[in-house]
């Protein structure tokens, strides 16, 4: 990888504008924040640069308004989440570009905080537009990209406004880089990840970089549904991706070739819909009315015996539908043995994806993972080898 300009090696911030573009795509509930992971990510830079005595001009985007001004999409809720979070005053600006925002931006005292609206109310922030990065660009003296999750996408706010303003990658993006790069080119072996999600074929890429990689793949979640139905399993009303027989005949046979060795649920628990009660099932005892929802009790005594046996795990994907209490329990028991593992140093532990991060979040193990990224496809398009647009423009930029 070329060389990255880092925000710590700046020697003097004091006075400067630093635009810093962070992730707070988080669930807005009629003015409300159900779970704030993603912003408490990034406190850590903001409060780095208040202590430089920096002007900090943060922008982002929350949901997919698609060009247009939509209300409930707006960024204010945030600004005051954030101020609770910090126990400081943060400033909200319902624009994001223009002779305003400049003026407001240079203006703020030092260590101030300036949120600016969803970049999504805009058309150029998706279509990359230069017109509209140059405008973006104006607000800050300088830019850091923060927002790893959002490093995949060729955007305004993450490529394009590299070409017109000195730009540097702030600490939590290079600790997302460095991890996954530990993760495929030097873990501690045995390596095992547990892998989930509803469809196969967007993580088809991750499993074949993998396999080449990991002694253990454990598949669960929806996705496993997809293996227990090629296994010729009935698995009822459950979550499925049609077609494809190819894409996992080609994993098994991939992972035979790698001595990777594939682990699918063994048991399930299963119910009628999500407000009933769940019933533990073998396999080959799922009827065509039943819905599987979490993976069953011998299922997860053999993934805590692999936890046991690994050095370093990757988790990517819920065990279950997490978010009801009676289909939580193997998600719940996968993070209270990891955790335990990674505080008694016998395991180095990595989970990556917005719902990983929001189940470990609500079990109250947060600080029981080495590392957790809140990024979802950015997460698993580095992990699979590609080259992100976000990663790139800073590589390629040149600017002091």
């Amino acid at each position: 990888m070329a060389k990255i300009n880092n925000l710590v090696d700046i020697l003097k911030l004091e006075g400067k504008r630093v635009l810093i573009r962070v992730d707070f795509n988080v669930p807005l509930n009629g003015g409300s924040i159900s779970e704030a992971s993603r912003i408490k990510k990034v406190l850590p830079t903001i409060k780095f640069l208040i202590k430089n005595k920096a002007k900090i001009i943060i922008i982002s985007h929350v949901g997919r308004p698609k060009g247009k001004i939509v209300p409930e999409l707006t960024l204010k809720p945030i600004a005051k989440e954030l101020a609770i979070l910090l126990n400081k005053k943060v400033s909200f600006l319902n624009e994001t570009i223009g002779l305003k925002v400049i003026e407001k931006s240079k203006n703020i005292s030092n260590g101030d905080i300036l949120l600016l609206e969803n970049l999504r109310f805009y058309k150029g922030e998706e279509l990359n537009s230069e017109d509209f990065a140059k405008q973006l660009a104006k607000n800050g003296d300088i830019y850091v990209n923060e927002a790893f999750s959002c490093s995949h996408r060729a955007h305004a706010s993450i490529s394009e406004i590299t070409n017109h303003i000195s730009s540097y990658a702030g600490q939590q993006l290079l600790e997302e880089i460095n991890t996954i790069k530990m993760l495929t080119e030097g873990a501690a072996k045995p390596v095992s990840c547990i892998i989930g999600g509803s469809k196969i074929s967007t993580k088809i890429g991750v499993l074949t970089n993998l396999i080449k990689k990991m002694n253990n793949i454990i598949i669960v979640g929806a996705m496993a549904n997809n293996f227990i139905k090629y296994k010729n399993y009935n698995i009822g009303q459950s979550v499925y991706e049609k077609n494809t027989e190819i894409l996992i005949a080609d994993v098994i046979k991939k992972a035979q070739e790698s001595n990777c060795k594939i682990i699918i649920p063994i048991d399930v628990v299963v119910s009628k819909n999500i407000s009933s009660k769940g019933q533990l099932k073998n396999l080959n005892e799922i009827d065509s009315t039943d819905l599987i929802l979490d993976i069953g009790s011998k299922t997860v005594e053999t993934i805590v015996k692999i936890i046991d046996a690994s050095k370093t795990i990757l988790w990517n994907g819920p065990a279950g539908y997490f978010e009801i209490d009676e289909f939580s329990n193997g998600s719940n028991k996968i993070a209270k043995k990891i955790t335990e593992n990674t505080k008694n140093k016998s395991l180095t532990s990595i989970a990556g994806g917005g719902d990983t991060a929001a189940l470990i979040n609500k079990f109250n193990y947060f600080e029981g993972f080495t590392y957790i990224s809140t990024a979802g496809g950015a997460f698993l398009e580095l992990l699979e080898g590609k080259i992100l647009p976000g990663i790139k423009a800073l590589e390629t930029n040149e600017r002091d």
